[in-house]
């Protein structure tokens, strides 16, 4: 029997008005969808590095015990984790990656027309989880290809918002901010509103650019991930830290089977291999450099990354960027770009191995070629 779904009076009012878009489409759909895999995988901000060989030695002896629900308290993960910050246990929570802390954030805290701040053009999944709880959505434009704490600010206290999200570094652009500008925003916080801090490239950030961690500020809480540095995207695994007021909320509408053993073993593992995470920030600095070095060979100019990607600003606008993109799609190099303009006048290309890097240089003048022929083409 079809039905329409769209319709279906089984769904809330709110469900119903949704889209049924998602905000990403992963690089496997874009693979089924042109018969033939990707070449270089270098859109999604995945550490191609891989995590820790400790790491993957743990998780595949933890296979065997997969028979059983993982610990609903993640506590040896939140022991660790809290001896690594110097912080109480009671002031982490572990859920699946950054998005799913989002989404229990969202739920605590956003219900029908709360109000909440963000970037235009920022991180999408904080965005889809308000949206699904019923937030309003309130954006400030991004300055000079950065976020901008002093606007963000503002216009929380002018539209008198709950939320506050900001990542740091940032992604899409991979700019970021020193510790001091963050410390002087989190001061300056309305009250009544919870800055949401997103830190997950912050492993592979210069020293200086997160603040001090002080659980007992109730003004913000910070996300953290195994996603990028430590190379276990496909695991879920991420972290918040904050007031354990807050922290503890969180038991009242998480999923408290949500983190699988083998994830909570292999992210134990990784925290314990700082050397392996050590090694990899050096490579992906390596890889940084060569993605600057390929930008100036193409007449392009990258954007400083404290991230594990490069952005690079095609110098024209977001039609020849996304021409840019798709020829670089055709050719099997998997990449992404930001969604709005100006910032889309750039794509956006993750750190890769040498071999990876290698196909991009290749590609990028060719694309660029095409892309400047269909520009031709629109005049």
């Amino acid at each position: 029997m079809n039905k329409n779904t769209e319709n279906d009076p089984r769904l809330t009012a709110l469900a119903a008005s949704l889209p049924t878009s998602v905000p990403f489409i992963g690089p496997e759909a874009q693979e089924r969808s042109a018969g033939a895999p990707f070449k270089a995988r270098l859109g999604a901000n995945e550490s191609v590095f891989g995590p820790s060989p400790k790491a993957i030695r743990t998780m595949r002896m933890a296979v065997k015990d997969s028979w059983m629900y993982g610990d609903p308290e993640s506590h040896d993960l939140r022991m660790a984790l809290a001896t690594h910050h110097t912080i109480d246990p009671s002031e982490i929570v572990v859920g699946a990656g950054i998005d799913g802390l989002l989404d229990s954030i969202a739920r605590l805290t956003v219900t029908k027309d709360t109000p909440v701040v963000t970037s235009l053009g920022a991180y999408p999944t904080f965005n889809y989880h308000v949206t699904g709880y019923g937030g309003v959505i309130h954006e400030v434009k991004y300055t000079a290809d950065f976020e901008d704490p002093e606007q963000l600010i503002a216009k929380a206290r002018e539209v008198g918002a709950k939320l506050i999200y900001m990542s740091n570094p940032d992604n899409p652009m991979g700019t970021w901010h020193s510790s001091a500008t963050i410390q002087r925003m989190i001061e300056n916080v309305p009250h009544g509103c919870l800055l949401v801090l997103d830190e997950a490239y912050v492993e592979l950030a210069p020293q200086g650019t997160a603040p001090a961690i002080n659980t007992n500020d109730a003004r913000v809480i910070r996300l953290r991930t195994f996603s990028k540095g430590y190379g276990l995207a496909g695991a879920r695994v991420g972290y918040a830290v904050g007031h354990k007021t807050l922290i503890s909320a969180f038991n009242r509408v998480r999923n408290h089977f949500g983190m699988s053993r083998i994830s909570q073993a292999g992210a134990l593992e990784a925290l314990a291999d700082q050397d392996w995470l050590a090694d990899v920030c050096d490579k992906v600095e390596a890889a940084r450099q060569t993605l600057y070095q390929i930008a100036e060979d193409n007449g392009l100019t990258a954007i400083p990354s404290a991230t594990n990607f490069v952005t690079i600003d095609c110098g024209q606008d977001g039609a020849f960027a996304r021409s840019v993109l798709s020829a670089l799609i055709e050719m099997r190099i998997f990449v992404r770009m930001p969604f709005v303009t100006p910032q889309d006048r750039c794509i956006r290309i993750s750190c890769g191995t040498p071999k990876d890097m290698t196909l991009v240089a290749k590609a990028l003048p060719k694309a660029l070629a095409l892309a400047s022929g269909q520009a031709l083409g629109r005049c």
